[in-house]
């Protein structure tokens, strides 16, 4: 028998500020809130996060939890990359909220455009248009 992955069933964020962070991920990002919970044993609170009808991501807040490296980059997760029908209408909105993109680019083998921007704790988010 053999390992039959279905998709991926979520993502998980740890957090700095968990009030600052959910509200960049539901009121910059347009996610929606799935479920919260405090989680009194961890002193952490636990969001569950969806794009549309997808659950996505699960955002966590625990005590004075270290910084992640983002630059140099270093081994582990990159970066997380988002979809979008266009991305001009993507980083206007995005600007309009106080958040800054890089230079749109366009990727050498699928000749498609993106650029990325980063949440609340510098982790490295990227829009790819389709």
């Amino acid at each position: 028998m053999s390992l039959e992955l279905s998709g991926i069933h979520h993502i998980a964020i740890i957090c700095s500020d968990y009030e600052r962070s959910k509200k960049f991920y539901t009121e910059v990002l347009n996610m929606t809130i799935v479920r919260e919970v405090y989680r009194t044993e961890r002193q952490s609170y636990k969001l569950d996060l969806a794009l549309g009808s997808n659950y996505v991501i699960e955002l966590f807040s625990f005590p004075a939890p270290p910084p992640r490296p983002s630059r140099p980059e270093a081994c582990g997760l990159r970066h997380l990359a988002f979809q979008v029908n266009n991305i001009d209408i993507a980083v206007k909105e995005l600007a309009s909220k106080n958040v800054i993109s890089e230079p749109i680019r366009i990727d050498p083998y699928t000749r498609k455009r993106f650029t990325f921007f980063t949440d609340p704790d510098g982790l490295p988010l990227e829009l790819y248009e389709i």
